[in-house]
């Protein structure tokens, strides 16, 4: 039987990055996952250079950034480890990184470049008298916990969980979930760490898709549905009163819906059942342009737009009502106005999303009153972690959601250092992975 000090479940970002700093604080990591890839939704994240970071987060202030039934959860995290301390590390290794957008932060060359440094912090851990070793594929078939006496609020060397995987059964003090969300499934996304946390009685936040294109039904979509591939900066938003959120982003029509960076960041919010509603030509006084436009042209209406819209959504928007299609100049003052208003103030009911298969995070998870802010332990059971997207925090688009892999992880390593104990036995080495 093996005896780890801290067996991770998850070999993604927060899985990995958790496994390097405890085991570079003296701990014997054994770091587990079914998927044989090694942080494949690293791979391909920020088309394959990965948005690992955004300068722009406010750790004083996360709920800007971040939902959750608790925004201010994710706050102690944030502050003890952020951007900075995440951009140091990647300097430290040599790799070069850029500003995109809005504080988004890219690897230069590739994500590929992200991914060996955290191997190569793995690997590190024996310098510190530690050690991280990780089994892939491997398979959990169920998990047990032995309580004993002199378990209390603290992991105990007493109580342990047991682990039966396809490899071999393992004992430890110490369990991290880092299973991620249920997005992208094709890449080995599950709702293991769901289960696992319903199996210890913690509440979990009701789950659905974020950061996701919003599809509209065949017919209503049917005179849009010729723009595919148009984009254009917007102002979106959605809710009402202090719910409303509202984002200055650009739009991308495709064939089923509405995607582009407005709608991945909408999405997060928008409740099904509930309209949208967007601004295609933000900063303008589109009525006041157009009355111009009728005191000194004679061109079409559509002509007229596409000064300030692409042409082809021009055309496409003054088919919507025949008072459009005329000149500028015989259209009536109130169709104008109307024609302004339709445009500036689009109003829009999706019908669903593209579901978790497109989606690039999960929204919900494992409830944050259930876990210490400050370690991430289970408040109702000892040794257990959970770090990442399985946990009901989840970022806005540009690099947040990956701060929060890594500053969640960084809190729970930190914390099961404070708690370490020796293992019972040396960890055996795992079977060779290619």
């Amino acid at each position: 039987m093996q005896r780890p000090d801290v067996v991770i479940i998850g070999a993604g970002a927060a899985g990995l990055f958790c496994a390097a700093r405890a085991g570079q604080r003296g701990l014997r990591v054994l770091l587990i996952d079914h998927f044989a890839r090694v942080a494949e939704k690293v791979r391909i994240s920020g088309g394959g250079r990965a948005n690992f970071t955004n300068r722009a987060l406010d750790p004083a202030a996360p709920q800007r950034h971040f939902i959750s039934h608790n925004p201010h959860f994710c706050r102690s995290a944030l502050a003890r480890f952020t951007p900075q301390d995440f951009m140091a590390l990647l300097t430290r290794h040599g790799i070069a990184f850029h500003e995109k957008h809005k504080g988004q932060l890219f690897c230069d060359r590739s994500a590929q470049d992200l991914i060996d440094l955290l191997l190569a912090e793995c690997a590190a851990a024996p310098a510190f008298g530690g050690q991280v070793e990780r089994w892939q594929p491997c398979a959990v078939d169920r998990v047990e916990f032995q309580a004993k006496s002199g378990s209390g609020a603290c992991p105990s060397s007493a109580s342990s969980y047991v682990i039966h995987s396809d490899r071999s059964v393992i004992e430890t003090p110490a369990l991290v979930v880092a299973t991620g969300g249920l997005s992208v499934p094709k890449i080995g996304a599950s709702d293991f760490g769901l289960r696992l946390a319903r199996q210890f009685d913690l509440k979990c936040v009701d789950t659905r898709p974020g950061l996701v294109g919003l599809t509209f039904d065949g017919d209503g979509w049917a005179a849009f549905a010729a723009l595919a591939g148009l984009a254009l900066p917007v102002e979106i938003a959605t809710g009402t009163g202090r719910q409303r959120m509202r984002f200055h982003e650009d739009l991308l029509f495709t064939h089923r819906g509405l995607s582009g960076p407005a709608v991945l960041q909408i999405s997060s919010y928008w409740q099904p059942g509930t309209p949208i509603e967007i601004d295609l030509a933000p900063g303008l006084d589109l009525a006041a342009e157009l009355r111009a436009a009728k005191s000194r042209s004679r061109r079409g209406i559509a002509r007229e737009l596409a000064a300030w819209l692409p042409a082809r959504l021009a055309e496409a928007w003054v088919l919507r009502d025949a008072a459009w299609q005329r000149p500028v100049n015989e259209a009536a003052d109130k169709a104008l106005a109307q024609l302004a208003a339709s445009l500036q103030r689009w109003s829009i009911t999706p019908s669903g999303t593209e579901g978790y298969r497109k989606a690039e995070v999960t929204v919900g998870g494992v409830d944050t009153r259930e876990l210490s802010s400050q370690t991430l332990e289970a408040r109702r059971q000892p040794g257990l972690y959970f770090i990442g997207e399985v946990v009901d925090v989840t970022g806005w688009l540009g690099g947040y959601n990956f701060q929060w892999a890594w500053a969640s992880a960084a809190a729970c390593a930190d914390a099961l250092a404070a708690h370490r104990r020796l293992p019972a036995e040396p960890l055996a080495a795992p079977e060779k992975i290619e």
